[in-house]
């Protein structure tokens, strides 16, 4: 479907994502979920095409990039059919954020260029043990000693966990509530540091842990802003982790869509193709619809971005959305594909065990509408 969204830069950009994906994911992507990570040096042909690069500072390797060449570079990785790829690889876009925004000048220039590169790689540590969304309830601390953070605590479901070079993690470091948390830039090989690798439903190539920090001293200079800014800082984050998970959502269900659409023309039940049979068809255009609506909504909500509006309610549903859409399309096609698509190996199988995932990472459905009825004063 053509957009009026998108220039001929855009196209010129989503021409070169797909030759990547199709040469550099999709031919492995089965390979590496089974065997629960993918080749570190994937990082390094991303940053060659300027993927990891998208949105961030040029003065430290960065580039200039909308909101649609962002939504170019979801929806084109999400072409593999492997969100837990995509998940670790692209990491560093919640991990780096705040280090762009507001670390101190120093910090930038030595963690971002390697970042941007490929050569590091980059993660978020919010979620705890006892607390996912909650941010303001954090209890993981950083006490101060001279110059140095002493961090004692726990993160979990940190993706990227296991390899991370820097963290960027929240901690406390006042009183209680969202005035005493902060964000401190912590090293992959701090003393203290110790990380236990999690086995997941989905997601399977993506590394996820549990961060154990046991009085890990951590140099003040990598405090990221001020003390007692992080909560801020963290919710703005957000905004910009679900704005992408809503469009590779979207995405995954166009794959699905797309598999279940030639199986059904290739697959013959009862003396004919499944496509001849009217109770597919109907499946698949209820599919096709819950796309098409997901897929305007999305841009919609970019061109509001660009126009430098703030729509939070707007995308806590857009999350929701497109995340319902996703579970839909991957469910139907596994459906059409019956017996074939419970068996590994299928992309339409792969998105039907990282439905959950989605529906649960960057705040549940539930926080997202609550979330959006407050934004709404309601």
């Amino acid at each position: 479907m053509k957009s009026p969204f998108y220039t001929a830069e855009h196209d010129a950009f989503r021409d070169v994502m797909r030759r990547f994906v199709d040469k550099e994911i999709t031919p492995f992507a089965h390979e590496w979920d089974e065997a629960g990570e993918f080749p570190r040096a994937l990082y390094r042909k991303a940053a060659e095409i300027g993927l990891l690069g998208l949105g961030f500072p040029e003065e430290y390797g960065g580039i200039v990039a909308d909101q649609f060449m962002k939504i170019v570079a979801s929806q084109e990785l999400a072409r593999a059919g492997a969100g837990g790829i995509s998940a670790s690889l692209m990491s560093h876009t919640i991990g780096s954020p705040p280090i762009a925004r507001a670390a101190g000048p120093e910090v930038k220039a030595r963690v971002l260029p390697q970042v941007l590169s490929g050569e590091k790689i980059s993660a978020l540590a919010i979620t705890e043990p006892g607390g996912g969304s909650d941010v303001a309830n954090l209890r993981t601390r950083a006490r101060r000693d001279g110059n140095h953070y002493v961090v004692s605590g726990e993160k979990t479901f940190i993706t990227s966990g296991m390899r991370a070079d820097y963290l960027t993690v929240a901690v406390r470091t006042g009183g209680e509530g969202a005035g005493g948390v902060s964000l401190l830039l912590i090293e992959g090989d701090t003393p203290g540091l110790s990380r236990t690798k999690l086995k997941k439903m989905g997601w399977w190539a993506s590394d996820t842990a549990t961060l154990h920090f046991d009085d890990c001293r951590v140099r003040a200079e990598n405090l990221i802003g001020e003390e007692g800014h992080g909560f801020k800082i963290i919710m703005r984050n957000f905004n910009s982790e679900r704005m992408g998970m809503a469009a590779g959502c979207t995405a995954f269900a166009r794959v699905c869509l797309d598999e279940a659409v030639a199986y059904a023309k290739e697959r013959k039940t009862f003396g004919k193709p499944l496509a001849q049979h009217q109770v597919i068809r109907h499946k698949i255009v209820d599919m096709a619809q819950k796309v098409a609506v997901s897929q305007s909504m999305l841009e919609m909500l970019a061109w509001r971005l660009e126009q430098g509006e703030s729509p939070v309610a707007e995308i806590c549903m857009m999350k929701n959305q497109a995340t319902q859409t996703m579970a839909f399309c991957a469910s139907e096609a596994v459906q059409i594909f019956g017996g074939a698509g419970f068996m590994r190996g299928i992309k339409a199988e792969r998105i039907y065990r990282e439905v959950k995932v989605n529906a649960i990472g960057g705040g549940t459905e539930e926080i997202m509408k609550d979330l959006a009825s407050r934004q709404m004063g309601l």
